[in-house]
C-alpha cells in the first residue's frame, strides 16, 4: 500500500510540474496587442452661410458647429467656430488693413510667428498656398504633425489690400495625433471649405 501511495503522489507531482511548465511557456509566447482607439463617428458634411453686418465678409461653416463672436470693434473682430462633438475650436481673428495701422507684411509675419511657436513639438510642417483671383482671396495653410502638437492647422486669408483673417484649430484637451488623426483630417476639410467660401463685402 505504501508503494502505491508513493506512485500516486509521484503522478500528482509530475502533473503539477507539467501544468506549471505549460503556463510558463504560455507567458513566454505572449505577444502584446497594438494600442486601439475609440471609433469616432463623423457627421455628414453640410454647410450654412454666415452673413451678418458685424463681419465685413461672408463665409460658410459646418452645420454641426456653432459660432461665437467674442470681439466686435470697427477694425478688429474675433470669433470662434466650435465643434462640440470633437471638443475642438477654430479661433479666428479679423483685422482691417485700411487706415495705415496695419500692413499685409506685418500681419503675415505675425501669422508665421504664431505657427513657429509649435515647431518644437512638430515632427513636420506642410505649407500650402491658395489663390482665388475671381473672388480676390489669397491664403496660406499650415499643417503641423506631431504626437502632442497643440494646433494641427493654422491659416491666414486676405485680399492683400483691405482685409486679413487668421485662424488656428485647437483640441480642448490633451492632444494625441495618432488617436485624433481622423478628427484632424475631418476638420481640415472644413477649414479649407471656410477659406474657399470667403466673400468680401
Amino acid at each position: 500500500m505504501r508503494i502505491m501511495r508513493n506512485i500516486a503522489l509521484g503522478i500528482v507531482v509530475l502533473a503539477s510540474c507539467g501544468t506549471m511548465a505549460g503556463c510558463g511557456s504560455s507567458e513566454n509566447d505572449y505577444t502584446p496587442k497594438p494600442p486601439t482607439f475609440y471609433r469616432i463617428t463623423m457627421p455628414e458634411k453640410d454647410y450654412a452661410t454666415m452673413d451678418t453686418a458685424i463681419l465685413p465678409f461672408t463665409f460658410e461653416y459646418p452645420i454641426y458647429s456653432t459660432l461665437n463672436i467674442k470681439r466686435n470693434e470697427k477694425d478688429i473682430k474675433w470669433f470662434d467656430i466650435i465643434f462640440p462633438q470633437f471638443n475642438g475650436t477654430v479661433f479666428i481673428s479679423y483685422k482691417s488693413l485700411s487706415g495705415g495701422k496695419r500692413t499685409l507684411a506685418t500681419e503675415t509675419d505675425t501669422a508665421h510667428q504664431m505657427v513657429a511657436m509649435h515647431y518644437n513639438m512638430a515632427s513636420g510642417v506642410h505649407e500650402q498656398g491658395y489663390t482665388d483671383p475671381d473672388n480676390d482671396v489669397y491664403a496660406n495653410t499650415y499643417t503641423l504633425k506631431g504626437k502632442n502638437i497643440a494646433s494641427t492647422y493654422q491659416f491666414w486669408a486676405t485680399d492683400s489690400t483691405h482685409h486679413f483673417i487668421r485662424g488656428a484649430f485647437y483640441i480642448n484637451g490633451n492632444p494625441n495625433y495618432d488617436s485624433l488623426q481622423p478628427v484632424y483630417e475631418f476638420i481640415h476639410d472644413d477649414i479649407i471649405h471656410f477659406i474657399e467660401s470667403i466673400r468680401w463685402r
